[in-house]
This record gives C-alpha cells, sequence and structure tokens, in this order.
C-alpha cells in the first residue's frame, strides 16, 4: 500500500479515495504516484489468475541497497500460508534474489514481524531486534541484531516517525 503524501496518506493504510466495494474513487484524476506505480502483475511478471485482490497479496520486485528483492506484501493475513500459489512464485524467484514477505496492515509498527526466504532453504525471521534463522524449518538460532544495524534500524524509525507526525500536523494536500 503506497504512500501518497497529495491525499494524506500514510503507506501501509486505506486509501481515503477508496470506495466501500472496491475500486478508486478518483480514479481519472489520481495523482501521480498512483499512477505510476506498477506491481510485477500489472508489468506482466506474472500470470492473469495471479492478480493481487486474488492472491491477498501484491507481488513486486524493489531495490534494497542496490540488490533485488521480491517483496510480498499480504493484504490478507496468513495470505502466504495458506496460498500454494504465493509460495510457489517465492520459490521460483529466491533462487535468484532474497523474498521479504510482510503484512500491508501495521506497517507503523517498527516491531512487526516478517520473513526473508534465502536460497539453499534458508530463512529469517525478524520481529523488532531479533533475527531467528531457519534452514528446511529447522531452527539454527536466534540472535540479536549487530549493533551498527540496531542503530541504523533506530535512525531510520525516527526519521519515520518524524514524518510520520509532519504529515499528520499538514493533512492531505489539496488534489490538482
Amino acid at each position: 500500500m503506497l504512500r501518497v503524501d497529495e491525499l494524506g496518506k500514510l503507506g501501509g493504510t486505506p486509501c481515503p479515495k477508496l470506495r466501500p466495494g472496491g475500486g478508486c474513487s478518483i480514479h481519472p484524476t489520481r495523482p501521480a504516484i498512483c499512477r505510476a506505480y506498477r506491481c510485477l502483475w500489472l508489468r506482466g511478471g506474472l500470470d492473469e489468475v495471479d492478480r493481487p485482490d486474488g492472491l491477498g497479496a501484491v507481488v513486486d520486485v524493489t531495490s534494497e541497497g542496490g540488490s533485488p528483492l521480491l517483496a510480498i506484501r499480504e493484504a490478507r493475513a496468513g495470505a502466504f500460508e495458506h496460498s500454494p500459489r504465493l509460495r510457489e512464485i517465492a520459490e521460483r524467484y529466491r533462487a535468484n534474489m532474497p523474498v521479504r514477505i510482510t503484512s500491508a496492515t501495521d506497517v507503523m509498527n517498527p516491531d512487526r514481524p516478517y520473513r526473508v526466504l534465502l536460497p539453499g532453504g534458508e530463512e529469517q525471521r525478524v520481529a523488532g531486534e531479533r533475527v531467528t534463522r531457519l534452514r528446511d524449518g529447522l531452527v539454527l538460532e536466534t540472535r540479536r541484531m549487530p549493533w551498527l544495524e540496531r542503530a541504523v534500524r533506530r535512525l531510520s524509525l525516527g526519521l519515520e516517525r518524524w514524518r510520520v507526525r509532519r504529515m499528520q500536523r499538514r493533512g492531505p494536500r489539496q488534489m490538482m
């Protein structure tokens, strides 16, 4: 779920312009960021049956630190676990890039858990500053993030909180 400054919409929150039955109420005049965003399905990287509303998740290839990453953002809780198709897509990509599975809700919670699937059956489950490493479902270790990673995380969370407070004070901008 995109952050849309023009509408005062924070990432991970429902759009204020969403119709009760679904769909955008301002589609013809929607902001540029909404027009520009194209998930992997819209770009033709997935099959027709892999529409986000059918999968219960938005799938996209993004970049983190200059490296590609397959992002699976669950719109429905447990979508990844309940969808053989999502797990199939993740397996196809994980040999070439990490696959991050997050919830599209509760994005303002800095301690919300997420998973990273890596090649060779390895997985990391992150919750707050704790990282559990697994291989083929078996726990190998649980550790606290290294100090530098924790410091960078805290700095980025502080910056994000500042941006959110600033946006909340400012309110939605008027549509052009």
